[in-house]
């Protein structure tokens, strides 16, 4: 079977490396036509000059084209995959370090909080870009799968206001899933079953059964504590699952952004957080991590290129979502998975405009939810307090109205605990100027937006953040590895 597979943001030269090997390990795509497109020429040119490798060295059929006009990759194509990050690493900086002024202390940043809320406001008009350019030049009926953050709003905004049949994707449930069967001695992941539910960045384990055997709070309580790595790293994770005697799906450092109880003193946070990795809880932890590594695939191209020569194995295709809908909606062959799409009473105690993340079944009719999911009365609470921040974040992002962003931010959870409303008004009036060039929407706001700056008599904290590592450039990483090497 041949149609086109359009990926918007292809210059993230892995994560594409990985959602096109994947897809050609379905034997009915070897003729599948892929589009890919980027701002960056060079990075485009980059993943094709590794995927016309994978092509030629597995002696395959497969179309491969480059531009970075993203209307000439979306004309005539059946599936488009986004995994685009809109201001990049310059604009995610004032995500982290403008909110940390006011003692908004941020782990990563990119689903609610002050930093996540910025961050949909940046996205959501690009995305509403993407979603009109797939009606009116892409195949008819085409699908939008979503991988960007922050996943829920960006998903929102593409249902409601793009209007195009849009699926979000993420690989956090998997993760979880992967913890969980090794805290509890299972051979192989696959003996877990298990049914997640929630939204993105809060879905809840609410069934656990191993080989058929249903795990109780306790029972997974105790294999947490005992485990010698998760005991450490996911303390914040573990306390959670003994308050609501569910595990969460997310890193430590994630869930502790989410939640107005770990994160609000700076005497607090350390208790809580691993500082063996970002993922952890690390203050900017994954700023840091991003910059210091923002081009790897630079220096790791050659590897790159020489892996892409090797025969595809299907027996590694990966657990990325993409690959395993493709194949259930072309072919017919079931997939089981957790999607995000608009609840419509899918989980019964969730909001029914909300975008939630929880299982279902594709085949050729398309992406069928499992109906009638009831989530624990701590998790619905919790979950609902971010799908108030989530709509009000997209509809101000839709509007442009700068103070229904200010009350979105006011709302979220943990900027609610640390800052008072005057110091929010400040800080997004702060974040609004310094994105302006992200922000269209916001433009007949900045300028009263700089006058009340300039007039304002509130004072920052200049917190440094409690568990925060200094930012190091891609040149001082590079020297580092070097120096430890020759030190060998």
């Amino acid at each position: 079977m041949s149609f086109k597979i359009a990926i918007i943001g292809a210059g993230s030269v892995g994560f594409t490396k990985k959602l096109f090997t994947d897809i050609l390990c379905v034997p009915e795509f070897r003729d599948v036509e892929f589009a890919l497109t980027d701002m960056s020429e060079h990075n485009l040119q980059m993943i094709k000059q590794i995927l016309d490798t994978i092509v030629s060295s597995n002696k395959l059929p497969t179309k491969v084209t480059a531009t970075t006009n993203r209307r000439e990759a979306l004309t005539g194509a059946r599936y488009i995959i986004s995994c685009v990050r809109v201001g990049g690493l310059e604009a995610y900086a004032d995500d982290i370090r403008i909110p940390l002024k006011y003692g908004i202390d941020q782990c990563v940043g990119d689903t609610i909080c002050a930093g996540g809320i910025l961050y949909g406001q940046r996205n959501i008009p690009v995305i509403l870009d993407f979603c009109k350019d797939i009606r009116e030049v892409a195949e008819p009926g085409a699908k939008f799968l979503n991988y960007a953050n922050p996943m829920a709003m960006n998903t929102w905004a593409a249902i409601e206001y793009g209007k195009v049949d849009t699926v979000g994707l993420c690989h956090g449930v998997q993760h979880g899933a992967e913890q969980i069967a090794e805290v509890l001695g299972a051979k192989s992941p696959s003996e877990l079953d298990y049914i997640c539910s929630g939204i993105n960045h809060q879905t809840w384990f609410v069934d656990l059964r191993l080989n058929g055997r249903k795990i109780e709070k306790d029972e997974l309580v105790a294999a947490f504590e005992a485990h010698p790595i998760f005991s450490q790293q996911e303390k914040l994770r573990i306390d959670v699952l003994k308050r609501f005697g569910v595990y969460s799906t997310e890193s430590n450092g994630h869930l502790s952004e989410y939640l107005p109880w770990y994160r609000k003193r700076p005497d607090e946070i350390t208790k809580w957080i691993d500082m063996s990795d970002w993922i952890h809880g690390e203050t900017g932890g994954y700023l840091r991590h991003s910059t210091e590594t923002r081009n790897w695939f630079e220096t790791e191209f050659p590897q790159f290129v020489e892996s892409a020569s090797k025969p595809i194995d299907p027996a590694k295709r990966s657990n990325e979502h993409a690959s395993h809908i493709l194949e259930a909606l072309e072919t017919g062959r079931v997939y089981r998975g957790h999607f995000n799409l608009k609840n419509n009473g899918v989980i019964t105690n969730l909001p029914s405009d909300a975008i939630i993340e929880s299982p279902g079944f594709v085949d050729r009719f398309g992406i069928n939810m499992v109906s009638g999911i009831t989530i624990p009365e701590a998790c619905a609470a919790t979950c609902i307090a971010s799908i108030n921040v989530q709509r009000m974040s997209v509809h101000a992002a839709i509007s442009g109205d700068i103070d229904l962003l200010k009350l979105a931010v006011l709302h979220d959870p943990l900027v609610g605990a640390v800052a008072t409303p005057e110091e929010v008004w400040q800080m997004v009036d702060e974040m609004v100027v310094a994105q302006a060039r992200w922000l269209p929407q916001y433009a007949d706001a900045v300028p009263a937006a700089k006058e009340r700056l300039a007039k304002s008599t509130v004072k920052t904290r200049e917190w440094a953040g409690a568990a925060r590592r200094d930012v190091r450039s891609i040149d001082e990483l590079r020297a580092e590895k070097a120096a430890l090497k020759q030190a060998v």
